[in-house]
């Protein structure tokens, strides 16, 4: 299928693309051309160079013919322009390819240097996928960070394997910006959390969860062989503290402790009235 030619603006003046594959292309014999330079030699150069990626792609021209046309990926067009010798390129050229290169040079210091380079000419709208992109990289950065630490963790028999999974899928969903699809067994809970459930009122919630954390993790260490549960931060009062994290796949550890527990305490409706 022939593609269309789309004239995009570049710098001062325009290049002529073309859409493979929903993938811009640049068609280079009119852009190197209107520079002064030789097509054909450069085209020559480019096919060895294991950077490049060039193509023969067939291209409704303007006068509404089918012809086969040399273009290149963006990344080509991009390495091409650095590597123009300034003094070969048309007088009109001369100062857009100086220009060019000069801020190429800039961000390609910037990116190894700084992280990555910033355009001050950015839209809007690419300073919002920037953003939503270095979101995403930070969110694999956090993610790897806590995957490395929990295999670690399970290594040394610190957690259980229903734990490791469970949180080795959230992170994982979490890299990509997802949310976690896991079993529900492997969601964690934890004392707050479950009698906030059971609808223990908040004058006996600090009592209550002291004891029956206790409680549970005796439990816990019972079942398991004397391992400890696994310990996280978690705000407490405004404050983060180590707090023990199980599984629904122990919730029997808990609903046993609250048989025990559960009737010392006074519970809420869920209307909000007392029980």
């Amino acid at each position: 299928m022939s593609a269309e030619i789309t004239r995009v603006p570049f710098m001062a003046g325009h290049i002529q693309t073309v859409l493979v594959d929903e993938e811009p292309r640049v068609i280079v014999r009119p852009t190197l051309e209107a520079m002064g330079l030789d097509a054909d030699s450069q085209m020559k150069k480019l096919k060895r160079k294991s950077w490049a990626t060039t193509a023969m792609t067939t291209v409704v021209a303007e006068d509404g013919k089918a012809r086969e046309m040399a273009t290149v990926d963006l990344d080509t067009w991009s390495m091409l322009l650095a590597n123009i010798d300034e003094a070969r390129v048309s007088e009109a050229a001369r100062p857009l390819v100086v220009e060019y290169q000069k801020k190429s040079a800039r961000a390609l210091r910037e990116y190894w240097t700084q992280g990555g380079a910033i355009n001050p000419a950015a839209t809007r709208d690419q300073v919002a996928d920037l953003r939503e992109r270095l979101d995403g990289v930070e969110r694999a950065r956090l993610a790897q960070e806590r995957l490395s630490a929990m295999g670690v963790a399970k290594q040394f028999g610190l957690v259980n394997s229903s734990y490791v999974e469970a949180m080795a899928r959230t992170e994982l969903a979490r890299m990509n910006g997802e949310e976690p699809d896991i079993d529900p067994a492997d969601i964690t809970i934890t004392c707050d959390e479950f009698l906030t459930e059971q609808g223990v009122a908040a004058a006996d919630l600090g009592s209550a969860r002291t004891r029956l954390g206790k409680t549970v993790a005796a439990l816990y260490r019972a079942r398991y062989a004397g391992q400890e549960p696994q310990t996280i931060k978690r705000p407490i009062n405004g404050v983060h503290r180590d707090v023990k994290v199980y599984t629904h796949r122990d919730i029997d550890l808990f609903e046993k402790a609250w048989a025990e527990l559960g009737r010392h305490y006074s519970v809420q409706t869920a209307i909000g009235g007392a029980a």
